[in-house]
């Protein structure tokens, strides 16, 4: 339901120096996301898909151009509020779940909340009921390497939904597991989507997912080359 911007982006632009060549990544992107959808993004290889990404995700800056999220320009804020925002407001999931291998499921799921100073009941209950949204109440205590590629994904699910985040931003959700627990992965992510409220921006390769969700963006070329409405 399109009830508040989480997203907004104006005349976005990336560029990559590249020895005497300029690459222009991004060349001047204007994107809005609302509150509770759940869209995709979807383009060739080198399209600026995952740049577009990361600039939401303020893991990089843009050349010129702002993102706002939840309102607040990103690309004004000092290093501290960059490190808040992204620490209370995004959550990420990525293709290689970058989980940390020598902590249990209910660890890695603990860790944000440990570093956002939560109470360590809160903590413990938080990660217990996170883990058991995405099916792993029986896993708390493995590790990575103790978890299929599936298992682990939803691990990395749960530690992006922790802090409770506005926006959960996923770079090649399904990209590292088989078809049929990617096609997993994806139910649990609308599931949370639509029982919880969470804004979902999804960057893919994967053609299944592009049925999915309420928008379908595809980047060619570092713009926006078409947006089809799904639901």
């Amino acid at each position: 339901m399109q009830n508040g911007i989480v997203v907004e982006t104006v005349n976005l632009r990336k560029d990559y120096v590249m020895g005497r060549t300029v690459v222009q990544a991004l060349k001047g992107i204007d994107f809005k996301l609302y509150k509770g959808e759940f869209v995709i993004i979807m383009g060739p290889s080198g399209c600026g898909k995952s740049t577009f990404l990361n600039m939401i995700g303020a893991l990089d800056a843009p050349t010129e151009g702002e993102v706002y999220i939840d309102g607040v320009n990103v690309t004004e804020l000092s290093d501290k509020k960059v490190t808040d925002l992204r620490r209370y407001k995004l959550g990420f999931i990525f293709q290689f779940y970058n989980l940390i291998p020598v902590l249990t499921a209910f660890e890695n799921v603990e860790l944000p909340m440990l570093i956002a100073k939560k109470s360590k009941q809160e903590r413990q209950e938080r990660a217990k009921e996170l883990l058991e949204t995405v099916g792993l109440g029986d896993r708390l205590h493995h590790r990575p390497d103790e978890l299929s590629g599936g298992e682990q994904q939803r691990v990395s699910i749960a530690r992006a939904l922790a802090n409770d985040p506005s926006l959960i931003l996923a770079d090649e959700p399904t990209g590292d597991i088989d078809t049929k627990t990617g096609a997993e992965i994806v139910e649990l992510m609308e599931q949370i989507n639509k029982e919880q409220g969470t804004t979902f921006l999804i960057v893919t390769h994967d053609q299944s997912i592009g049925k999915k969700g309420n928008r379908l963006i595809r980047f060619r070329d570092g713009i926006i080359e078409s947006e089809e409405i799904i639901a």
